[in-house]
């Protein structure tokens, strides 16, 4: 038995995994079971094996996106779902503490992920978000929100219905009035920002570091004739002048970095007028500080990170903002990113036209990998909402279900 299956046989017990080898040897793994898929691969050549021992993070995508690792039977989607719902956070198996030399390897990791100073984040944030628009238009809703949508029901709503809700949904959280002056932190094309100007009637400054981002944005505002309201621009939020009424921020704060979260929420405190409020939208952890994986980190969002709950807490309680609403929405995402997932395969001859077979391979890989993590690993939604000044809000959630309906019925 190959080294490998031996290996990947601690891991698989449900469904089964077949792996032909490049000498022709063929291994089965795990056992059918109902429910299970039954996956076939083949590698290539015997480098293949040994890259994915020593590295699987890395080894196993890399395999993948250079044709090295080939699915036979099943995609690359049914193999990431294998694989991890096999090894489920959820899995009844006994715990044991960590090593010493796993927790220096780790926090030495996470140190890593955390140091992003503005030359570098502005570079992390061309890496991904500018791409070509063609792409995002290819799998993203209509308002091209890039972002975890909220679905009211999974097997009934679409994605383009659940964005609008996820919108929705926030802006309830935010109490908005009229005239009042919203800051949007990190705001992509503007979906957001004009949307809560659509339903609001606010003022938005959106602030980004991606410059064909701010090109759609305020071409956006220009077509719809709000210009002279909702405006964007390039600049570090760090930079802006307040003071603002409300903040939002809607999956930014991933690329801030865990050394300057304090920093982030120091400067959001001091743009926060004394009865703001601020909703802060980003990927979370349920199972502690960890680190990013490392095809995460190579290829898709260098620089990014996904915290627990209890690194920012530690940061936003040292500058004085308090917490007065926390939601986690455990599934949402996994269901956002099984619709983007089904339209990049269904368009997969318009991305190779873009860019080639390696990219789409790379893009799928990440788009089944990251939902994934919410459906089987330690992925999350958090939803916090903050205040500086505790009598700001009503003392029931009351007001949010009200809002929301209203926002909903405007569409």
């Amino acid at each position: 038995m190959k080294v490998l299956t031996r290996l990947l046989g601690k891991i698989i017990t449900q469904g089964t995994l077949t792996i032909t080898y490049a000498d022709g040897a063929q291994e089965v793994i795990g056992q059918s079971a109902p429910g299970w898929g039954d996956v076939r691969i083949r590698l290539t050549d015997a480098a293949a094996s040994r890259a994915i021992l020593r590295n699987p993070e890395l080894g196993a995508p890399e395999c993948f996106m250079d044709g090295r690792l080939i699915m036979e039977q099943g995609s690359i989607w049914d193999l990431i779902m294998l694989v991890t719902g096999n090894t489920a956070l959820e899995r009844n198996t006994p715990l044991h503490a960590p090593t010493v030399l796993g927790r220096v390897v780790e926090r030495l990791k996470h140190w890593s992920d955390g140091y992003n100073k503005r030359d570098r984040s502005k570079a992390n944030v061309h890496h991904h978000y500018d791409l070509s628009d063609t792409l995002y238009d290819l799998f993203l809703d209509k308002d091209r929100q890039y972002s975890c949508a909220y679905f009211t029901d999974p097997e009934t709503v679409g994605l383009d219905q659940a964005q609008l809700d996820k919108k929705a949904h926030i802006a309830a959280k935010l109490m908005l009035k009229p005239g009042q002056r919203v800051l949007d932190i990190g705001c992509g094309w503007g979906g957001m920002a004009l949307y809560l100007n659509r339903v609001a009637d606010v003022d938005v400054l959106g602030v980004t570091l991606s410059e064909e981002q701010l090109k759609v944005a305020r071409r956006r505002a220009e077509d719809a004739g709000v210009a002279d309201r909702v405006k964007f621009e390039l600049i570090d939020y760090r930079d802006v002048t307040g003071p603002f009424d409300r903040i939002v921020s809607v999956g930014m704060f991933e690329h801030v970095g865990v050394r300057y979260y304090r920093e982030f929420f120091r400067t959001c405190h001091n743009l926060l007028k004394p009865d703001g409020v601020m909703l802060l939208h980003y990927i979370g952890r349920l199972d502690g500080p960890a680190t990013t994986d490392a095809f995460t980190r190579k290829y898709i969002f260098p620089g990014g990170y996904a915290p627990a709950l209890s690194e920012v807490m530690q940061a936003s309680e040292q500058n004085r903002l308090m917490l007065t609403d926390v939601e986690v929405l455990r599934l949402h995402y996994y269901h956002t990113l099984r619709h983007w997932h089904d339209r990049v395969v269904a368009a997969r001859d318009k991305i190779i036209a873009l860019y080639d077979e390696r990219f789409f391979r790379m893009w799928t890989y990440y788009l089944a990998a990251a939902a994934s993590g919410f459906l089987y690993g330690s992925q999350t939604i958090h939803q916090l909402q903050y205040v500086r000044d505790r009598h700001t809000l009503p003392i029931t959630r009351d007001y949010m279900a009200q809002a929301e309906a209203r926002y909903r019925a405007m569409g």
